[in-house]
């Protein structure tokens, strides 16, 4: 759509829709036909019209492409390109001056070049909307261009891109973007700057003037904007583009001019505070004689760097090869405007003849109302059928820019409306008649009134004739609400004797009243007389006198102004500064926050938080509780500190007595949980400062010392221009991981649980939150579920591509909202529809069965859609009040009295109730069924209700036992926590130590049978690793890593990952805390920067081993201690007693192969029992059929009788059919259990209830990845008894215990099992597998169930050792009264604190390598070259691998994977040309030349140095710039001058002839994440451009800047991610010679580089080629690499075999960076490739 206006003044009112005059239908109907429309010209109907505007001033660069005669250089990229990312701000304020300070910044220091975009970025509050932002600027601003666009995006309906912006830093225009005008866009928008983007239209021709448009196929125009706003999922961006260029007459100087300029114009012209609205407001700035022209190509479109290397230059210009808008507006000039889909009238405001036609003055009264409720941003209208109140209804349906909507019960309108002042937190105006339909409004007008939520009550009245006389629906309405009302007004009868300014001013009163703090409902009492409809009644308009101006402007009638602070900061009073001066003390501050209801408040208290670096206590309608996150490790943003679960923490009176805050700051009035407030009450802090807006006195327990009324935000200005000093607290250490026990314990419980559970609805339901949704959450029941068990950390699920992602802040709030004002029942699913209303946000309602059926009439509200996105209603139904369960009552009350008078069970239909008002409704009784139904709502994108089943008994049952383990965990950790009785003024950080020497020791022992794994049925000895972690000389922890066949891991691969490993331990901080499940693997990423899965289970177990054992030197005690606790803990009726002699040693299966006859083996186990064994297994599934394993089995029984437990292990080796056949002769066995009896996991339940017997699981546990919790559930079946744990196997000590207590939960024997370790690792598993039976206990007492008594567990590996790594034996004993054999928890302790390692039994040691360091003079041209190299492994190992560092970095990127790789090939690292301590030295003095260091002129560098190294072949390995290199190398293809050179070289050196040198010289390569070049010569030109003002850039602004601009790109997303990312560019700091640095960027450019891939057709040696996962880019090119060369391979004349000459390796969890995201896959695959080309 495109408008032009001529110059004329233009009105100041708003063009609305016409309205006709309140009429009878029939009159109104013939009215309609008769009113005059607006001109309307179709583009696709009349030929191309060309329109004159009026000429704007247009700063910034302007450049007509047709008028370029030659493109020049001008189509290459500007010599600076980069974006700077400023800390979030407060504000918008606050953006704006922090964009002028950076500006600032740079002015002061000139980038020095000829061209240039730069562009600064900061984060800003979510409500600085997009929309809004334009509108204000749209009537107050002279900077053009003008637009605003919105674009729905492919991630989901709920994902839409919001851009609006204001003049232009340069624009393009022109009939030629065909070749020139491509080259000239693409020379401002970089790949570096993501979100750079140019925005214009294509097939609109403007003239160089810009004085005329016109329609033209193949014109376009395009404009980078000066300041932009990016709204998007919740996040707001503001920024600005500075564009100079010297080539078209604009400098730097002129685009700073033009910065500040603008920059002056928008901070005098945007008012944040502003109520503006688009609707209606280009209609306003087009005067009555515009045309409309209505055309597609109007439609805005843009684009990026991305999206122009998409579109082919050469082709024509089509719309649709660009980002398109969904709606859009451009104005370009005040009379000058195009749109598309945008709301914009053209009729002028016809208020004053509308009134004046009104046949009575009941209607005009009305409209007089309405009209004015408008005026005030009051649109949104509740109205109830009546009679009495038809002349305001009528007045409100008929005004243009009003919403309606109706419902037959007032109290449900009620509650609409009250969610929609909640949504929107402007007023809903509610109409009603008389009587008692103004009484039903009153339970919403309380909850209003206690939680601050404005509504306009309208309610009509019986003149005051009518009053006291008996009338109909006559009722003393005066006050009617009583002090719930903020303000009451009773209007007279409507009359010409009273001035109609009367009504306006006592609507404006009532909007103040109910809009100023503390908001509320207001109730102005309507009276009137008949007529009521649209009857004929003379009126006298004189009673409009005084109204002229009013009807002239589209403002209120009296304004209620406030005067602003004239600033925002300093200058407070006494009393705040004293706030301020106490937070600044606190030791123990805690900052707990409560009901927060705008995205602003979220935004403030997150910075808050951020500075004030205290733990944030988060309720659940704070916002802060669910919070969505888009990077991969949330736990890692460690720069707030979230206590989610204070309120399970403090059901341990441990924790309750020891938090103790000396400080409370609280934001928000109401906390949900009732313990929180009596421990603050019992705690009773110093100091406790409570911030809202309101004055209330919101302080229930009376313990408030400060009261500040102000914003959230105003206070966070005051705290934010403070510093505080970072405390390292241990108390708030402590915290953070109390926290954490209660979280795993909580999400433990809850997904063990198979069953669908209310808790585990709290716990999941955060992440059906796709895009901006929302939540409102019910009272009683569901909002404590929520508080306690609600997920704090969220997946962000949005499109991981968009670049909007890479801009957000570290997460995002989610709004939760309830009705807690009185916290009733009732009403709420009417106020959730309203609150969907009123945010216009896709609104998540959890409500409870009782609530639901309280207000079933809100359904009927639900059916009305008007300007509301969908909605998913969750109902909680057990079928009762269940709340009642969990209170003192339920425990002295008879389950009868309890039913009927407070459960107030039912049976009443939902799906009927749904089914009785067409809402689509969905039963759900299980987990996989809640969220089929929560994905099926999101995609059908329409309301319904889900029913989740439920009971009240299980539900209680299920609380009670998750708030036991809660109590117990937090209990026990802090227990360990504290270590030392904990005195007051320990205030200091948790201490900390660093790991200072790490060894291992490879042993060789004898063992006194072949392992019965099978595989090394010959063998009789066993090697391992024993390792070895030092603090200092007296604290020490060992380990042992020993793999044997059932590992996936040979010793090979052991010993590579344990090099690799101890390099990252070595200095390492030891902060982890033992089984809390997932610290262990944290401390591997955050501390070594490994990602855990990538570490072989049984180098994870070792580990895990060995740093528990330091843990248990540096504390003097026991892992037992350690792993369970040193103190008993009793708890009376609640937690269990430990029994320290019982449990003071673990039960023990002796272990038997079963090779040999029936009577062999039965003779052998009789040898057992009589040393005192009791439960024995056996190996069956290695004979000739099962029914020879039963066999040996019955001679067994026949033998020794049933007094001993008997297991099997058929170790999968059966099918189906043979696996019952065993079970139907081994049934009257009575075997304890056999271990997995098939060969296929989906035949053990059939097997279970074919065969009867108990079956244990192994294998299967030991094959499940990720997640095990969930992957259990397919085992429950009862016919599962046990779970044989193979801590080696399953990944550690933590995994182990995981899956131990899962088995424990669901009754099944947890079994620990040893995979034939050393006596190291048996007497750390001993000291697990007691951890293991008191878990048991625990669980057992918890649930009320009697134990299954101690397992004996899997240890008796112990009989095949006949040696032994240590001198001393681990012991094993009879225990008393026939327990069978065990082993001692003090002598397993003893034996490892006594460790004494036999030497003998060692075949080597490793500590740590030392590699050689050197350097070695090289000749090229003119010049020598001095390359510095590292080496690691044996100088005469004829396998030779060579490391290339990627730019930037050096040698040392690849020490860990040297020493990983040093035990199987020699491996060299180099430091490149430019790089490190690598130097050129000259010959001559007169010779100045540099060594040109193209990727050839390296290679043949290397090849040269290859000679001085080695006479053999070399594997080169190459990372980006070396990979390259690497590749350059691999193909062989030397220029003649080069070769010549090289003739020479080797005849000096007397080498074999230099072809025979060069081509056995290098037998392969590895390119990581490399390329073969460019193909296309546009292509390299253009990456010759860029990299060449990069190196200016480097030169110009020094490493610190450019490293800033270099990381910050899209290739680098994952690596910015990376807990070793800082230390990584710390270590590129370290360049010293930028000179060289930046030269290397510009001269080893992609661009420069000859592209290889015809060569890639005639390669002779293998490549493996890696990519990361995550890094797109060079995945396609590497997939693409290894395409050509098996096609051409299979297909040429060369006739070599693809798959042979090509391996692709994409490394999972990494990005471009593999070697530092993700190195131990890509250490392995480096070392297998060289060893298999030797």
């Amino acid at each position: 759509m495109l408008a032009f206006s001529p110059p004329s003044r233009l009105p100041l009112l708003p063009s609305l829709r016409p309205r006709p005059p309140l009429l009878p239908p029939r009159r109104r109907c013939l009215h309609r036909k008769s009113h005059p429309s607006f001109l309307r010209l179709r583009g696709c109907l009349l030929p191309p019209r060309r329109l004159r505007v009026d000429a704007a001033r247009r700063a910034g660069i302007v450049i007509d492409v047709d008028e370029v005669s030659e493109i020049g250089d001008r189509d290459l990229p500007v010599d600076v390109s980069f974006t700077r990312r400023i800390p979030p701000a407060l504000t918008v304020g606050d953006g704006l001056d922090a964009l002028r300070r950076a500006v600032d910044e740079v002015k002061a220091s000139p980038p020095g070049a000829g061209s240039g975009v730069i562009r600064f970025e900061v984060l800003v509050p979510p409500s600085t909307k997009a929309l809004k932002w334009w509108c204000s600027q749209f009537s107050r601003s002279s900077l053009f261009p003008q637009f605003y666009l919105l674009r729905k995006l492919n991630s989901g309906p709920s994902f839409q891109l919001e851009i609006c912006g204001i003049g232009s830093a340069i624009c393009l225009h022109g009939s030629k973007l065909v070749n020139s005008g491509f080259d000239l866009v693409s020379r401002y928008l970089s790949s570096d700057s993501h979100l750079i983007r140019a925005y214009g239209s294509v097939g609109m021709k403007y003239d160089k003037k810009l004085l005329s448009i016109e329609e033209k196929i193949g014109s376009y125009y395009f404009f980078i904007p000066q300041v932009e706003l990016s709204e998007f999922g919740g996040c707001s961006i503001l920024s600005s583009t500075m564009v100079w260029d010297d080539y078209f007459s604009h400098t730097f100087e002129d685009a700073v001019s033009l910065f500040e300029s603008c920059f002056d114009q928008i901070q005098n012209t945007y008012d944040s505070s502003a109520s503006i609205s688009h609707k209606g407001l280009v209609a306003s700035y087009i005067s009555g004689d515009s045309q409309l022209l209505e055309t597609g190509n109007a439609q805005l479109v843009y684009l990026d760097a991305e999206v122009l290397a998409t579109i082919d230059a050469k082709a024509s210009v089509q719309k649709e090869k660009f980002l398109t808008s969904d709606q859009s507006f451009v104005r370009f000039s005040p009379q000058f405007f195009f749109c598309s889909n945008m709301d914009s009238c053209l009729q002028h405001n016809e208020t004053e003849s509308f009134i004046k036609s009104c046949p009575n003055i009941n209607l005009a009264w009305a409209s007089l109302i309405v009209e004015e409720c408008v005026r005030l941003g009051f649109t949104y209208f509740c109205i109830a059928p009546g009679s009495r109140s038809s002349p305001l209804a009528l007045s409100a349906t008929s005004h243009p820019l009003t919403t309606c909507i109706s419902c037959y019960d007032e109290r449900s309108l009620g509650f609409h409306a009250l969610g929609y002042g909640r949504g929107s937190r402007k007023p809903a105006v509610v109409i009603t008649s008389s009587g008692t339909a103004v009484s039903n409004l009153l339970p919403s007008v309380v909850e209003a009134s206690q939680d601050f939520i404005p509504i306009i009550l309208l309610t009509a009245d019986r003149p005051p004739e009518l009053h006291a006389a008996g009338a109909n629906q006559a009722i003393n309405q005066v006050n009617h609400f009583g002090t719930f009302v903020r303000y009451f007004f009773n209007l007279p009868p409507p009359g010409d004797q009273i001035y109609a300014r009367m009504v306006l001013t006592t609507l404006d009163s009532a909007a103040y009243y109910a809009m100023q703090t503390p908001q509320g409902p207001v109730h102005i009492n309507c009276a009137f007389r008949e007529p009521l409809e649209y009857s004929n009644q003379d009126w006298n308009v004189d009673c409009l006198r005084g109204l002229d101006k009013w009807f002239k402007n589209s403002e209120p009638y009296t304004r209620y102004l406030r005067i602003k602070k004239v600033s925002g900061f300093g200058n407070y009073s006494c009393s705040v500064m004293e706030v301020l001066e106490i937070i600044e003390k606190a030791e123990q501050g805690l900052l707990l926050v409560g009901a927060l209801h705008t995205e602003d408040d979220l935004w403030a208290v997150t910075l808050l938080a951020r500075h004030l670096s205290w733990p944030v206590a988060v309720d659940i309608l704070s916002g802060l509780r669910l919070r969505k996150v888009a990077n991969s490790f949330p736990g890692l943003d460690k720069s707030i500190l979230f206590i989610d679960h204070i309120d399970q923490i403090l059901l341990s009176d441990s924790a309750k007595n020891w938090i103790s805050p000396d400080v409370v700051v609280q934001i928000g009035s109401r906390i949900t949980s009732k313990r929180v407030g009596m421990f603050l009450e019992s705690c009773f802090p110093s100091s406790y400062i409570l911030i809202d807006r309101h004055p209330c006195r919101h302080d229930p327990s009376h313990v408030v010392t400060h009261r500040i009324q102000a914003s959230v935000a105003e206070f966070a200005a005051s705290l934010c221009q403070r510093t505080f000093q970072r405390k390292t607290s241990r108390w708030k250490d402590i915290l953070m991981v109390l926290n954490s026990v209660v979280s795993q314990e909580i999400m433990f419980q809850i997904h063990s649980k198979c069953s669908l559970t209310e808790p585990y609805v709290a716990h999941v339901i955060g992440e059906s939150l796709y895009g901006d949704a929302i939540m409102f959450v019910g009272n009683s029941m569901v909002i404590r579920d929520l508080d306690m068990f609600g997920k704090g950390w969220l997946d962000y699920t949005t499109n991981g591509n968009n670049v909007m992602l890479r801009h957000f802040p570290d997460f995002l709030g989610t709004i939760v909202a309830g009705n807690r004002g009185a916290s009733g029942i009732d009403g709420l699913l009417s106020t959730a529809i309203g609150f969907a209303v009123g945010s216009n946000k896709h609104v998540f309602c959890v409500v409870g069965d009782i609530s639901f059926l309280h207000d079933t009439n809100g359904l009927a509200l639900l059916n009305q859609r008007a300007r509301r996105k969908p909605m998913t209603i969750i109902v909680i139904n057990n079928h009762g009040g269940a709340i009642f369960s969990l209170l003192p009552i339920a425990k002295t009350t008879s389950p009868q009295i309890l039913k009927k008078f407070f459960y107030t069970s039912h049976d009443i239909s939902i799906p009927k109730l749904c089914a009785a008002h067409s809402v689509k409704h969905f039963l759900v009784q299980t987990k996989a069924e809640l969220h089929d139904a929560l994905v099926k709502s999101h995609a059908e994108q329409v309301d319904c209700v889900v029913e989740v089943e439920n009971s009240i008994d299980g539900n209680a049952n299920f609380h009670r036992i998750i708030n036991m383990f809660s109590n117990n965990s937090t209990t026990r950790y802090l227990d360990y926590l504290l270590g030392v009785p904990y005195s007051k003024s320990e205030l200091d950080g948790m201490p900390v130590n660093r790991i200072q020497a790490v060894e291992y020791m490879l042993y060789r022992i004898q063992l006194s049978a072949p392992r019965t794994s099978g595989i090394s049925a010959g063998s009789f000895f066993h090697e391992g690793f024993i390792l070895k972690l030092c603090v200092d000389d007296s604290i020490v922890g060992f380990g042992e890593v020993a793999p044997i066949e059932i590992h996936e891991e040979d010793m090979l691969d052991v010993e590579e990952q344990l090099r690799f490993l101890f390099h990252r331990m070595k200095d390492s901080a030891l902060d982890v805390i033992p089984m809390l499940g997932g610290s262990f693997s944290n401390w591997i990423w955050t501390s070594l920067g490994i990602p855990p899965s990538s570490i072989f289970p049984s180098v994870k177990c070792g580990l895990e081993m060995a740093i528990l054992n330091l843990l248990v030197s540096q504390r003097k005690c026991r892992l037992s201690e350690i792993l369970a606790g040193s103190n008993p803990l009793v708890r009376e009726g609640t937690v269990v007693e430990y029994n320290q002699n019982s449990s003071a040693s673990i039960q023990i299966c002796a272990l038997v192969d079963s090779n040999g006859t029936p009577m062999e083996v039965a003779l052998a186990v009789a040898k057992l029992v009589a040393e005192g064994f009791n439960t024995v297994k056996l190996k069956v599934g290695r004979r000739e059929s099962p029914t020879e394993d039963a066999a040996v089995l019955h001679k067994i029984r026949e033998i020794v009788g049933y007094q001993i437990n008997i297991r099997v292990d058929a170790n999968q080796k059966w099918t189906y059919e043979q696996a019952v056949e065993f079970g139907y002769r081994a049934k009257s066995l009575r075997l304890q259990y056999i271990e997995e009896p098939v060969s296929s996991v989906n035949d053990l339940i059939k097997f279970c209830e074919k065969s009867g017997l108990p079956v244990a699981l192994d294998e299967t546990i030991d094959n499940l990845k990720g997640d095990v919790i969930p992957k259990l559930h397919q085992f429950v079946h009862p016919g599962i008894v046990a779970l044989v744990i193979k801590p080696s196997v399953v990944g550690g000590f933590e995994n182990a215990a995981h899956i131990a207590k899962w088995a424990q939960m669901h009754d099944k024997m947890a079994v620990i099992s040893s995979a034939y370790e050393s006596s190291v690792g048996l007497a750390s598993y001993i000291q697990l597998a007691h951890y293991v039976d008191l878990q048991n206990s625990i669980v057992s007492r918890i649930k009320n169930k009697d134990t299954c008594g101690a397992a004996s567990h899997g240890l008796g590996t112990y009989q095949w050792l006949r040696e032994d790594v240590s001198e001393q034996k681990l012991k094993f004993h009879v225990t008393p009264l026939g327990g069978g054999i065990g082993a001692s928890v003090e002598d397993a302790h003893g034996y490892l604190h006594h460790l004494n390692i036999n030497n003998k039994k060692i075949v080597r040691a490793y500590s740590e390598e030392k590699l050689r360091s050197y350097s070695i003079q090289v000749d090229v041209d003119d010049c020598s070259y001095l390359v510095k190299l590292q080496e690691a492994g044996d100088h005469t190992n004829e396998k030779v691998v060579l490391l290339l560092h990627g730019f930037l970095g050096t040698s040392e990127d690849w020490v860990p994977m040297m020493k990983a790789l040093s035990p199987s090939v020699r491996v060299i690292a180099v430091d490149l040309p430019g790089h490190g301590e690598s130097q050129m030295l000259q010959h001559h003095v007169g010779n100045s030349k540099q060594f040109p260091v193209t990727v050839q002129s390296v290679a043949d560098l290397l090849l040269k140095l290859m000679c001085h190294i080695t006479d053999g072949e070399v594997v080169v390995v190459g990372y980006s710039m070396g990979a390259r290199i690497a590749l350059h190398m691999a193909v062989n293809q030397i220029h003649k001058v080069t070769l010549l050179m090289f003739y020479l070289f080797c005849a000096f050196l007397s080498f074999d002839d230099p072809k025979l040198v060069m081509s056995r010289q290098i037998s392969g390569a590895v390119i990581v994440s490399g390329s073969p070049g460019l193909r296309d010569e546009a292509n390299r030109r253009r990456c010759i451009a860029i990299d060449k003002s990069r190196a200016q850039f480097l030169l110009s602004n020094g490493l610190e800047c450019f490293l800033e601009t270099w990381y910050s790109g899209k290739m680098w997303a994952s690596l910015r991610e990376h807990p070793k990312f800082d230390s990584l560019v710390r270590a590129r700091r370290k360049h010293e010679n930028i000179k060289a640095l930046a030269n290397v960027l510009e001269e080893s450019s992609v661009g420069r580089q000859r592209p290889l891939w015809e060569d890639l057709k005639h390669l002779k040696r293998p490549l493996l080629i890696v990519a990361g996962e995550k890094d797109k880019k060079f995945k396609e090119i590497s997939q693409q690499m290894c395409r050509e060369i098996r096609n051409y391979s299979e297909f040429g004349s060369d006739g070599g075999n693809g798959n042979d000459l090509c391996e692709l390796i994409i490394i999972p969890d990494s990005g471009h960076a593999v070697h530092v995201e993700n190195p131990l896959p890509l250490v392995r695959a480096v070392r297998k490739f060289v060893l298999e080309l030797h």
